[in-house]
C-alpha cells in the first residue's frame, strides 16, 4: 500500500494531490477557445480520430461563439454559490489547444489568466502540436501560474494509432512528454483502454510504457462509442464489430493496469461519461463516484495497490 500526499491510499488520486498542492479548493472550469486539429483541417488528415466527437465532453456553456471570459464566468457561476472562496484552473479542453500561432495562443491564455479567480491553466492538446517556442513561453508562465499540459496519447501501439486515424506515432508522444518535463511544466497523458484490436496484454503494456515516462498525471477512459464519431456510426450501421468491456470486467482491467503503473504517477480519472444523447455503448449507468467506489472496494478485496507489480 502507498501513502499519497499524506493520505493512506491504494493509488495516487488527483483530489488528494490538489488539496496538498493548493491547500484550498481548486476546480477546473472548461473553455472552448475555437481551436481545430491537424487531422481535421487537412494538415495531417480529415475526419478526426475515429472515436472522437468533441461535443461529448464539452460542457453546454462552452462554445467558441462565447468569449473565453464569458465561458469561464459562466462555469464559475455553477460553483460560486456553494464554494464562494474556491479558485479555478482554466481548462482548455476542446480539440487541440496549442494548434495556432504563438501570438494567438498567448492572447487566449492570457485572457483566461486575467480573470481574478483563475490561478492557472490546464491545456489539452496533441503531442504533435507543440513547439519549442510555446514550451519556453509556458515555462515562463509557470513561474507565476500553475500550468499543466495534458497530451492525448490514446495508445502506445503504433498499429492502433494508425487504425484510429490519430495522425502521429507513439515516439512523438515520448519525445514531447520528455521535452515538456524538461521545461519544468506539469505534464499529463490520456489513454483509452479497449480500442479495437488491442488485447489485454497490449493494454497492460501501456501501463509499463507510461511508467517509463516523466508523467505527473494520467487519465484512463474506457472506449465509448458515440454518435457523430466514425467508429460509432460504423458500429450503428453494423459495419464493425467491437468488443466492449462490461463495468465489472473494466474494473478488473483498471486494477491490473494500475498494479503495473509507477506509483509516482497521479491518477486523475478511470472512466469517462458521455452525455446520454450521444452514447451508443457501453451503457453502464454508473456515475464517476460510483465507479471509483467499486474500484476502491475491489482494490481492498484483492489487497493490491498502484505500483504493486511495477518494476524499474
Amino acid at each position: 500500500m502507498i501513502y499519497a500526499w499524506g493520505h493512506e491510499k491504494r493509488y495516487n488520486d488527483y483530489s488528494s494531490y490538489i488539496k496538498h498542492t493548493f491547500k484550498e479548493r481548486v476546480q477546473k472550469v472548461s473553455v472552448d477557445a475555437g481551436f481545430s486539429c491537424p487531422n481535421r483541417d487537412g494538415s495531417k488528415g480529415y475526419g478526426g480520430c475515429t472515436f472522437c466527437n468533441n461535443s461529448t465532453f464539452n460542457p453546454s456553456y462552452c462554445s467558441e461563439d462565447n468569449s473565453i471570459s464569458s465561458q469561464i464566468n459562466t462555469g464559475i457561476g455553477f460553483f460560486a454559490e456553494k464554494y464562494k472562496t474556491q479558485k479555478y484552473l482554466a481548462y482548455f479542453q476542446a480539440y487541440s489547444n496549442t494548434y495556432d500561432s504563438l501570438d494567438s495562443l498567448k492572447k487566449r491564455y492570457e485572457e483566461a489568466l486575467s480573470l481574478p479567480k483563475i490561478i492557472g491553466l490546464v491545456i489539452g492538446t496533441r503531442p504533435d502540436c507543440i513547439s519549442d517556442e510555446l514550451l519556453e513561453y509556458l515555462a515562463t508562465l509557470s513561474q507565476q501560474y500553475y500550468v499543466t499540459i495534458e497530451y492525448g496519447i490514446e495508445s502506445t501501439n503504433n498499429t492502433t494509432l494508425k487504425e484510429i486515424n490519430r495522425g502521429h506515432d507513439y515516439q512523438t508522444s515520448i519525445e514531447t512528454i520528455k521535452k515538456t518535463h524538461e521545461a519544468g511544466i506539469h505534464v499529463g497523458a490520456h489513454l483509452i483502454l479497449g480500442l479495437p484490436g488491442e488485447t489485454r496484454k497490449d493494454i497492460l503494456q501501456h501501463a509499463q510504457e507510461m511508467s517509463k515516462l516523466p508523467l505527473d498525471f494520467l487519465k484512463l477512459h474506457q472506449l465509448q462509442l458515440v454518435k457523430g464519431s466514425i467508429m460509432g456510426e460504423r458500429y450503428l450501421k453494423g459495419l464493425d464489430e467491437i468488443d466492449l468491456y462490461t463495468a465489472e470486467a473494466y474494473i478488473d482491467l483498471v486494477i491490473d493496469f494500475i498494479e503495473l503503473l509507477h506509483p509516482k504517477i497521479v491518477l486523475e480519472r478511470f472512466v469517462s461519461q458521455s452525455p446520454k444523447e450521444f452514447l451508443i455503448a457501453p451503457k453502464w449507468n454508473l456515475k464517476n463516484f460510483e465507479f471509483v467506489d467499486k474500484v476502491n472496494k475491489r482494490l481492498q478485496e484483492r489487497n493490491t495497490w498502484q505500483g504493486k507489480l511495477h518494476t524499474v
